[in-house]
Formats: C-alpha cells, sequence, structure tokens
C-alpha cells in the first residue's frame, strides 16, 4: 500500500558526507525530515511551533505533562520507562517559539519501536487534573508553593540574566507580539494556571501539521519509518484537527517584530548583595529570517567586531581598558533575527560610562575604513568551522530544519540554501564601501535598546520579605482545616499520577539487543615513544606513518578516520610544576595564545598580530585543562585545521611553547579578567559545592584544586600585586611554570585525521619542528594521576561534613562522597554501573521517591574510578537533609530485599550502560578520541568498552544487590562518608539540625573559609578585591529544558 507521506524535497549537501529528505502528510500535514550521518545513534527532533501572548507558562507546562501519559498509554513514566529499556533517553526543551521533544536512541531498532508512543504522549497526552495539580503548581501541607514547573520557575525568575532578558524583551516588541512574553511561566502566572487553559494552548498548537519530526542517524529505513506513521496516523484521525480545518500558524501569520521608533535605554535591578558588579545587554533587530545573504554576513560581522581577542569591542573594552570579563554576542532566529551583546561583570561606579563607551567604539570604527584583510580572514574562518562542524556534530543540521518549520515555506524550498555555500563565494565580492554601509545599517543607524543590570540588597531583602508575608498570609487565610484539605487533594492526586505500569504493557514492546548496537571504528597508529618494540599493530594507518621517518624522542599517537580536517592534540603532565606556582596555571593558560612572541631574528611581535594569524590558520584553538579528556590534572592543547596547515600548527605549537614573551601588561589583563569572573562564579550553589569538596577532597598538588574558583580568589589577588610591585618576580614564576611544562619527556602527541589517503605527507617527522632532530630515546614521564593527589579526607571518608551558607540562593545543593572501586579490573564495577543505572533511571527508585515528591529537582551517582571516589548529588532541594533521606531509605530497601529488583528496570539499567557509552562516541571524532582516552589516558585496551559490556549484560539481581550493599550503600552512612551543603541562609540551622539527627557532625563554614595562598602568605590590609561569600548571589542556569 502507497505511502500517505509525499516527497517534497531530496537534497545532498555539497560539503560534508549528509544529505536529507522531507516528507508531508497527505492526511494531517505531518512533515518529517530524515537526515543521514554516520553515528552510532539515532536522533530525534519533534518540534511544535508555539506562540502565546501571556506569561502563563502554558508552552513549557505542557513540555512536562506530555511525559505524563497518553489516550492508548494512560501512565505516567510508561514512555520514560519504556526509553530505558530501548537504549534510548527522552528530553524536552521549551523556547519562546516551539517545544522541542527529543529522543536519542543507540541504534535504531529501539527508535522506531519508541516513536509512534512517544508521538502518542506530544498529540494526545492525557492532560489530567491530577497530572497538572502536581506538575505544574500547588499549594504544599506546609503552605509553600510546589510543582515541578513552578520549582524551576522559582529558582530562575529572579536572577541576574532572566531579569534583565524579560526586562529587554518588553522593550523590545510589542503586546501584540510572542516574543514579549516568558514562556516558562512567570510565578504570580502559574499561581493562577487552570487545567482547561492548559488544554486548550495543546488544542490550538498541538497538531499534526505544526509538528515537524527531524530524525537523524546512519540507518534509517526512510519506507520503513513512513510505513510506521501511517500505522500511527490511523490510529490518531478522529482525535486531531483535519488538514482543511483552519489553523493559525505561528509566527507566519503574526509576521515580523515592528521596529523600533527610537533607541531605549532602562535599568533593571537584580537581588544580591553584592553591589558592586552589573551588566549590560544591548539588542539590536537584525536580518528576515529568509534574507540569507544579510544572515550569513551578520555572522561574519560579528565575528569581525566581537569574535575574539582582538576583534573591535572585546579587544578596547576587554583586553586593553579592561572595562569589562568579557563581551560577547547572541543570534536568536526569528522572522526577524535579535543580535544581543552582554557586557559581562561590569563595576557598578562606571557602567554608565562603560555603556557609552560601546556606542563610542562602534561609531568611531564606522567613521573608518573597513579592514578588509581581517574582515576577509574572519569570513574565510567562519566557513571553515561551518564545513568543520557539519562534520563532526550528529545534530548540527537540526536547528537549522527546525527554524525552517517554523519560518520557511512549507514546502521546504528554503532547505535548498543548506545544500551549499554559495552565500559565502556572494560576500568574497562584497567591498569594503559594501560592509560599510552594512555596518552602519544594522549598527549605526539602527535603533536599540539598551538594559543595564544593577544589583540591590534591597530588593533581594524584598523579595525575601514578601514571599514569607506571602505565605503566612496564605496559611493564615486558609487554617489547618484547609491545609489539611490540600494536603488530601496532593496524596489524591499522586496516587492517581503513580498508578502502577501493568508489566504486560512493557513486555508487549519487545527490548532491542545489545548486538544491534554498531560503533564507529577508527584504527590507530603509533609512533616514537608511543610505540613499543612489539606493538603488533597491522593496518593502513600503520602503514602510513610507518612510510614516514620515525621520532624516538616524541610520544605520537595517530587516529585515522575518514575527514576532511585534522585534530591535534599536545598533553602536557603537570606534576613537575613547583606546588607553591601551580595556581599560576590558570593565568598562564588563559594568556597562552594572547601573549607577544619573539621571532628567531630577535623582533616582537604583538598578540594581536599573533591571534590575527592563528585564526587564519585554524578552524579553532585552545589551551585549558584535560578534563574533557578524563584528566584534569594535564593540560591540554589543541588545534583544529585542514590538512595543508598540519606543519603549519606544528610551528605554532612550538612557537606558543618556547618563544613567547610573558609580558606584564598581557599577564596583568589575564589576571584581572580571571577575577572579575569570581563573583559570578560564586554564585552558584551546585558549583560551589561541587569546588568546596574539590578543595577538601584533594592536596596543593591537584592542577584541578589549583584551577578552583575557592583558590583563585585568594591566590590572583596576590599574582596582581606581584605583577605591578615585583614583576621581574612575577614574571621568573611563569617561567618556571614554563620550563616545567615544556619538554618533550612531558609531552603527549594525539593526532586525528585521514591518514590513508595521503592528506598528510609528513605525519611523524613534521614533529621534528617541535623537538628536533635527535634521535636519542627520551624518558617518558609518566602521567598526571588524580588518584595521587587525594587529601586523607578522601582517602578515608567519614569524618568530613560542612554546611555552607550562601546569603542569596534560594534552595540548597549537597554533595556526598565515599569510597568506590579504583580499578577497572575491579570484580564490581559491572554490578555497580548497572546498579547506577537502575537507581538513577528516569521514572525510577530515586526520581519517584525525590524528584516526584518534589524533594529536588534532580539527584544522581557518579563514580570516578581513577580516583576510587563515588559521589551522589542533590540538586535545587528545598530540603537537601530530606532529599538525602528519602534517597537512603530507597538503597536501604532495595539492597536488604524488602523491595525486589525489577526485572524490566534491571534490563532498562544495562540498557542505560550502553546508551553511556554511545554518548563518549557519537561522531567519527568522538570515537577517535574515547580510543585515545582509553588506550594513553587509562591505559586501557581499545576494545575495553565492549568487553565491559558484555560483562554488564551478565549482572544478575543478585550481583546489582550485593553493589547496593557494598559500594552505594555507604554513601549514606555518615562513618564512611564525606558531606558538603551549600543553601540558603535561612535553611542553614534547619538543615545543620536534619543532618545531624541522620548521623552526620556538620559544621557550619563560610565560603571564604575554603581558601588557600599556597604559601605566599596573607594579602597586604587594603587588598585588591573583597570577595566575602555573603557578597554573592545565587544564578543558576536558566533554561527551561526540562532533565528528564
Amino acid at each position: 500500500m502507497a505511502s500517505h507521506f509525499k516527497s517534497l524535497q531530496q537534497l545532498k549537501i555539497e560539503y560534508c558526507d549528509t544529505d536529507f529528505a522531507l516528507y508531508e502528510s497527505e492526511r494531517t500535514g505531518l512533515r518529517v525530515i530524515i537526515v543521514r550521518q554516520e553515528g552510532p545513534k539515532t536522533y530525534g527532533h519533534f518540534a511544535v511551533a508555539t506562540e502565546i501572548h501571556d506569561d502563563s507558562g502554558s508552552p513549557h507546562t505542557l513540555e512536562h505533562l506530555v511525559f505524563m501519559g497518553s489516550k492508548n498509554y494512560r501512565y505516567k513514566g510508561f514512555l520514560d520507562q519504556l526509553a530505558t529499556r530501548a537504549f534510548s533517553d527522552t528530553n524536552a526543551w521549551t523556547d519562546v517559539d516551539a517545544t522541542v521533544y527529543t529522543l536519542d536512541s543507540v541504534g535504531w531498532d529501539g527508535f522506531l519501536t519508541l516513536l509512534p508512543v512517544y508521538l502518542d504522549h506530544i498529540l494526545i497526552p492525557t492532560l489530567t487534573d491530577a497530572g497538572c495539580y502536581t506538575e505544574v503548581h500547588h499549594i504544599a501541607p506546609d503552605g509553600n508553593d510546589a510543582g515541578v514547573v513552578y520549582s524551576e520557575m522559582q529558582a530562575t525568575q529572579n536572577t541576574q540574566s532572566s531579569l534583565i532578558d524579560t526586562h529587554a524583551s518588553r522593550l523590545q516588541y510589542s503586546k501584540s507580539n510572542g516574543y514579549r512574553y516568558e514562556t516558562g511561566g512567570l510565578m504570580d502566572s502559574l499561581r493562577s494556571l487552570t487545567a482547561e487553559r492548559i488544554r486548550e494552548f495543546h488544542r490550538e498548537m498541538y497538531q499534526p501539521k505544526n509538528l515537524c519530526l527531524v530524525l537523524t542517524g546512519e540507518e534509517i529505513d526512510h519506507k520503513r519509518i513512513l510505513s510506521v506513521l501511517d500505522k500511527f496516523e490511523d490510529g490518531i484521525l478522529e482525535h486531531v484537527p483535519r488538514l482543511d480545518e483552519p489553523f493559525h500558524r505561528p509566527w507566519v501569520k503574526t509576521g515580523k517584530s515592528d521596529a523600533l521608533k527610537e533607541s531605549i535605554t532602562d535599568t533593571v535591578e537584580f537581588p544580591d548583595e553584592d553591589e558592586t558588579t552589573g551588566e549590560i545587554e544591548i539588542s539590536y533587530f537584525g536580518p528576515d529570517y529568509d534574507d540569507d545573504i544579510q544572515g550569513t554576513a551578520m555572522m561574519i560581522f560579528l565575528s569581525y567586531i566581537c569574535g575574539s581577542s582582538i576583534a573591535l569591542l572585546e579587544n578596547v573594552l576587554v583586553e586593553t581598558e579592561q572595562l569589562a570579563s568579557m563581551v560577547e554576542y547572541s543570534v536568536y532566529t526569528r522572522p526577524n533575527a535579535l543580535i544581543q551583546f552582554c557586557i559581562a561583570s561590569v563595576n557598578t561606579d562606571i557602567i554608565e560610562k562603560v555603556k557609552h563607551r560601546f556606542f563610542e567604539v562602534l561609531e568611531e570604527a564606522a567613521s573608518k575604513p573597513i579592514d578588509m584583510q581581517y574582515l576577509t580572514k574572519c569570513l574565510k574562518r567562519y566557513k571553515r568551522q561551518v564545513k568543520f562542524f557539519a562534520e563532526i556534530s550528529a545534530k548540527i543540521f537540526s536547528e537549522s530544519f527546525i527554524y525552517d518549520h517554523l519560518f520557511g515555506n512549507r514546502d521546504g524550498s528554503e532547505l535548498r540554501k543548506l545544500t551549499n555555500l554559495d552565500d559565502f563565494d556572494t560576500l568574497e565580492k562584497w567591498s569594503g564601501d559594501d560592509w560599510l554601509a552594512f555596518f552602519k545599517r544594522w549598527f549605526i543607524e539602527a535603533k536599540h535598546v539598551t538594559v543595564i543590570g544593577k544589583p540591590s540588597k534591597a530588593l533581594s531583602e524584598k523579595i525575601e520579605k514578601d514571599d514569607k508575608a506571602r505565605v503566612h498570609d496564605r496559611k493564615e487565610k486558609l487554617g489547618g482545616q484547609g491545609l489539611k484539605e490540600l494536603e488530601r487533594r496532593l496524596k489524591e492526586a499522586q496516587e492517581e499520577n503513580d498508578r502502577k505500569i501493568p508489566k504486560e504493557l512493557l513486555k508487549s514492546f519487545p527490548a532491542p539487543s545489545a548486538n544491534s548496537v554498531h560503533f564507529i571504528q577508527t584504527e590507530t597508529a603509533l609512533a616514537g615513544l608511543a610505540r613499543p618494540s612489539n606493538s603488533g599493530l597491522k593496518n593502513k594507518a600503520q602503514e602510513a606513518v610507518d612510510k614516514d621517518a620515525d621520532l624516538p624522542n616524541l610520544f605520537l599517537h595517530f587516529e585515522h578516520i575518514s575527514t576532511n580536517f585534522v585534530s591535534i592534540g599536545v598533553i602536557l603532565c603537570t606534576h613537575a610544576i613547583p606546588q607553591e606556582l601551580r595556581p599560576l596555571l590558570s593565568v598562564y593558560i588563559m594568556n597562552f595564545f594572547t601573549t607577544p612572541i619573539k621571532e628567531a631574528g630577535g623582533r616582537r611581535i604583538e598578540y594581536e598580530e599573533i591571534v590575527e594569524k592563528l585564526e587564519e590558520d585554524t578552524v579553532s584553538y585552545d589551551c585549558g585543562s584535560g578534563a574533557s579528556l578524563d584528566n584534569s590534572e594535564v593540560v591540554r592543547i589543541s588545534f583544529q585545521i585542514e590538512p595543508d596547515k598540519y606543519e603549519t600548527a606544528i610551528k605554532w605549537i612550538k612557537t606558543m611553547m618556547h618563544d613567547s614573551i610573558f609580558d606584564v601588561t598581557r599577564l596583568m589583563a589575564s589576571t584581572t579578567k580571571l577575577i572579575s569572573t569570581i563573583v559570578e562564579e560564586k554564585r552558584s550553589g551546585s558549583d560551589m559545592a561541587h569546588a568546596v569538596t574539590n578543595f577538601t577532597h584533594t592536596t596543593r598538588d591537584s592542577t584541578s584544586r589549583s584551577a578552583n574558583t575557592l583558590i583563585k580568589s585568594k591566590y590572583l589577588i596576590h599574582v596582581l600585586k606581584k605583577l605591578q610591585d615585583s614583576p621581574d618576580e612575577a614574571i621568573a614564576d611563569f617561567e618556571k611554570v614554563r620550563e616545567a611544562l615544556m619538554q618533550p619527556s612531558n609531552m603527549r602527541v594525539f593526532v586525528t585525521a585521514d591518514l590513508v589517503s595521503g592528506a598528510i605527507a609528513k605525519p611523524v617527522s613534521a614533529w621534528k619542528l617541535l623537538v628536533g632532530e635527535s634521535h636519542r630515546e627520551a624518558q617518558l614521564k609518566p602521567l598526571d594521576s588524580s588518584k595521587s593527589t587525594l587529601s586523607p579526607a578522601a582517602e578515608t571518608p567519614g569524618d568530613l561534613a560542612y554546611v555552607v551558607p550562601i546569603p542569596a540562593i534560594d534552595s540548597s545543593f549537597a554533595v556526598i562522597a565515599c569510597r568506590g572501586p579504583d580499578s577497572y579490573d575491579h570484580p564490581k564495577l559491572a554490578a555497580l554501573a548497572v546498579a547506577q543505572g537502575y537507581l538513577d533511571a528516569i521514572e525510577g527508585p530515586l526520581w519517584v521517591a525525590v524528584r516526584g515528591t518534589g524533594l529536588a529537582y534532580g539527584t544522581g551517582f557518579s563514580r570516578n574510578v581513577d580516583k576510587g571516589i563515588l559521589q551522589y548529588s542533590i540538586y535545587r532541594s528545598p530540603n537537601a537533609a530530606t532529599a538525602f533521606s528519602a534517597s537512603r531509605k530507597v538503597v536501604q530497601d532495595l539492597a536488604n530485599g524488602i523491595v525486589p529488583i525489577d526485572d524490566l528496570a534491571l534490563e532498562g539499567a544495562k540498557s542505560s550502560v550502553v546508551v553511556s557509552f554511545a554518548n563518549e562516541q557519537p561522531t567519527k571524532l568522538g570515537a577517535a578520541t574515547i580510543s585515545f582516552v582509553y588506550q594513553v589516558i587509562k591505559d586501557l585496551p581499545k576494545d575495553w568498552a565492549q568487553a565491559f559490556m558484555e560483562k554488564v549484560q551478565e549482572v544478575g539481581p543478585e550481583d546489582v544487590k550485593q553493589a547496593l550493599k557494598d559500594i552505594i550503600l555507604p554513601v549514606f552512612e555518615p562513618k564512611s562518608s564525606n558531606l558538603i551543603v551549600t543553601c540558603a541562609r535561612v535553611m542553614e540551622e534547619k538543615l545543620t539540625k536534619s543532618f545531624e539527627e541522620q548521623g552526620f557532625k556538620p559544621e557550619v563554614k563560610k565560603l571564604s573559609e575554603f581558601q588557600d595562598d599556597y604559601g605566599l602568605g596573607d594579602l597586604d590590609e587594603g587588598g585588591v578585591l573583597d570577595l566575602e561569600d555573603d557578597e554573592v548571589e545565587e544564578e543558576e542556569d536558566e533554561g527551561e529544558e526540562d532533565d528528564e
């Protein structure tokens, strides 16, 4: 039987190995885009265009309520439990103009099983009164406001960025424009939002003709997927609007935003007890969605004026005049784009001056000719980056397809612009006058909205006072009987929501086999110190490497993949750095590429010229921590380049390692930037809980500890003062750091490239540019070990418990740590991985006991085998002690057999382990990186993951119970675990008492007590910066993505 889905577009992307097809249902208007891209995972993005002209939060509430059950699967958590068994993850996010539901599956079979079930939830959800009551908003038995959506917005509504963004939107857009409103929901609106209003919004927006499915993967069978969708449509036709029924297409029918009649400047306050630094946000309207040339030109020009340390705005305001820590831009794709600049960490005493300086800098630049040489370099680099990210990102095109669904023609004709890079060819022909006219049109002559965000201690106190008064008045009004009635209603709603899912229903969907999962294969080749005499590697990549002359004094590890680019990483051990100088690494790393150099002839080249040449020669470059390689104790220098720049990149590595000049002015600029970000970093309760954990669990020999915000807050003040008062001594310190790092015996080089094609003529011998012609084999130093830097408290947990109040945060966070397996050969490691998957599963035991009851927004276990540490984290909780107690009971009951191990949940836990490995290597570059991490960083066989997954499949219920009892339960025992809690000041006493009742002996400590000057001594009175913890305000991530 022929499909009801007609083909609208079949297109091939010219600049990468990807093609896609667009189909549309002739019965419902449902649109499907299928994208072929290599990788072990299949991705689904299901986008519903949503437009609303109020702050009710209806779009956001549906993002949550969809997962509560559907017409054909009327059980909360059914979709997620099914996904867990099918090697899949579900999630969703709400933006201003769309709600996007995601399905990530390892392989194809699980995805195909879940797709119709997921769509059933999206298009015909239950949307019960009980679900709306618990998930959106209700009044808890103690009189406080509760509900998953409400709690999420409560934690973000009054943060600095949210208040500034909301105020800017009110000024930028008219009342008839949906971009004016907070689609996440403002708290006062959520308190009055009804279930019927949510159902009405669903009927209006959640129609098949307003839904687009973007499916990305390697194995997608078009005929099969369309057959599944045809069958799905057969079952929903009577429940959804007919295709010919009138429909107001969101955003397209609304049209573009009205132009601003005049520029507007306004100030908004945000709650913070530290009133020293604020933020400036400046917004412009940009090109129309369908104006491809102007849109591409905008991205290039923004890079030209704000894309790096030498770009106009960043260079003047941050690097030279040091008026802010950062100037960054954002582009929001809309019917006509929104361009925003954020000037961060601005001293409030000069914030008006900085605002004026921003516009002065632009106007001064517009009065001069465009630097066409640099702009052309920006254009070519942006083009390289587009091609590179098209190759390395498994989901890079999904966003473009979603925007086309929101704003493009229904026939998909505008998708053709994605298939080529012709816009760049057109723009290469633009003259300096063309670019200057562009500059003046969009930024000099255009009207704009400027919002100055200023911290206010008084506002912080007012919000707290008003909230207390509102809850007090409510409790007085309700009385004891009224509160009991609300408690009864909540209990009934929870019982209705938590009806047990019949096992037969779950079993009716067969779980895919782990054997169906296929990972991307790479070829390893070794040279120099990386190649033992008996390596025995025999493959085409090794043959290509062996054709080149060997280099005995450098460690060279190659991974061959099919690619048009080369990725280089140089890993540097840090253990030779003197302990007292280790915190200098933060400054050294930030300064690494933004410093002058001295050429062989003695000529000094300033950093601006260096950065410009680096940008010309690379796709990207970076110097930072090795955390992305699972070893935060090492430093990683990385380059992404085209093959013909291979030797050029090696020359750059040598130059920046050995020929850079430690310039006092540049070092002071880097140090000042780092210092200026500390206050903002201390505004995160979650980050500070982990920072205190790191501080207390590692010694001064740890590089990760030396980069900790808590260390930087004191040590960097010393560094800045030393640069001011004793610059020669300060520079000598940096020379010692460089000398300790930059030795061939301290380096491991990792190259990912197409080695077989011959694109790189000299993969090995080119590195003589770095290490010379020496034929003497160097003695390779061992990699830094995180295990060797553990503190006594981490080696023997059980005596450490701190409650750290942070005055302005409104929630609590906890990190609890105990000992765990410290070897990848540990006999219980596979059972532990399965036990973690069992506990952490969406709609699993901890989800139901903690998130499901509103005790915390999230919880989760993490294991670090290299350290031998197991951690349990509680995120954004109204009472971390209660969340901890509920979590402990779950684990105790499972470990002791009071609650049996469910066989289907166990199957899902094993599936989650497979998913975790696939998540590590979704692309060719990811697979190459993991191969290096396993073989070099962790000293494991290349196929270790495959062998481990086989062990996982053998884990049984008793193995899980034993792992729970022997490894996980100790994290909940005070005698064997360490506890770090960060919380609002008002929670301090209650949390301390609650944890004492559970056996801990918590000490209350200020954040300022966790500092270390590494032996430099106390700062002179009247120091550079006062960073007491009672002067910072919480600013958690305010994204509205549901942590499904």
